[in-house]
């Protein structure tokens, strides 16, 4: 990673903070984005704190002019682009029956189109320099989540892109990796949209129980280094997937249950 040059995107928290930290203590040159300049700011000087070099962006990437211009300024200081991290990402809580339709949208927005713009403009350079385009999904890219119905349709858009991509650039020697962390320890609940596109404000879940950020960074980090195809982490991850694959009516049932018991569901 030594001087390499990543672009990691809404990293101004969570797992794109932590993700900042790890390649950034492994020698790289960290291009971070986000939407609010004061906790990109706050970001960046940690991470500068640590003799680890970067360069903030103010981006939203859901407009596809910010990740034209968050291309441009990175090749513009460092002349290339070896690893794109598509972190950004929003989650959602609210029945499909009582959801505005632009909170789908804004969702969609973030995540998947997010995801196709960043690498849009970052393709040409990560292909001249055979590195690695990156998308952190999610365990709901493998299994749909009640009561995230946009968030599920996101993260599996978002697998089809990287699938598809993957094949078209078998041949140029560029690694895709789709990483997809079971429950992370981060602000994704808090931040996450219920019915009306207004923020959760606390989480539903055990934050305490889940796997750390920090953790997952280490992962991801070590799954780009290998070039892997794809990273499912935690327990209850693997087994999500390997059971919603062959017992796909049982797993309907479980997870309605398990979700079901969440504090305040919308189910009850």
């Amino acid at each position: 990673m030594k001087n390499k040059v990543v672009i990691i995107t809404g990293a101004s928290s969570g797992i794109g903070k932590a993700l900042a930290f790890e390649f950034g203590a492994a020698g790289a040159r960290i291009v971070i984005t986000g939407r609010n300049p004061q906790k990109l700011q706050e970001v960046a000087q940690a991470l500068k704190a640590q003799n680890i070099e970067t360069f903030a962006i103010q981006a939203d990437v859901s407009q596809e002019a910010d990740n034209g211009r968050m291309v441009k300024e990175t090749i513009a200081k460092y002349g290339r682009i070896d690893i794109l991290i598509n972190n950004a990402g929003i989650s959602m809580r609210a029945l499909f029956q009582d959801l505005d339709l632009g909170v789908i949208r804004q969702v969609m927005e973030i995540n998947f189109f997010g995801t196709v713009y960043a690498t849009k403009y970052a393709l040409p350079y990560v292909i001249e320099s055979q590195g690695s385009i990156v998308g952190i999904s999610s365990i709901a890219g493998y299994r749909g989540l009640p009561a995230r119905t946009g968030y599920s349709a996101s993260k599996f858009a978002m697998h089809g892109f990287m699938e598809a991509l993957r094949t078209e650039l078998l041949k140029k020697n560029v690694h895709v990796l789709l990483a997809c962390p079971g429950f992370t320890a981060s602000n994704i609940r808090s931040a996450a949209l219920t019915n009306d596109g207004s923020q959760q404000g606390e989480t539903p879940r055990d934050e305490e129980k889940m796997m750390s950020s920090e953790e997952v960074a280490q992962h991801i980090h070590k799954a780009v280094r290998k070039r892997k195809r794809d990273l499912v982490l935690t327990r209850q991850g693997k087994l999500t997937v390997f059971f919603n694959k062959w017992f796909p009516g049982w797993m309907d049932k479980k997870v309605y249950q398990v979700m079901a018991k969440e504090p305040n569901s919308p189910f009850k």
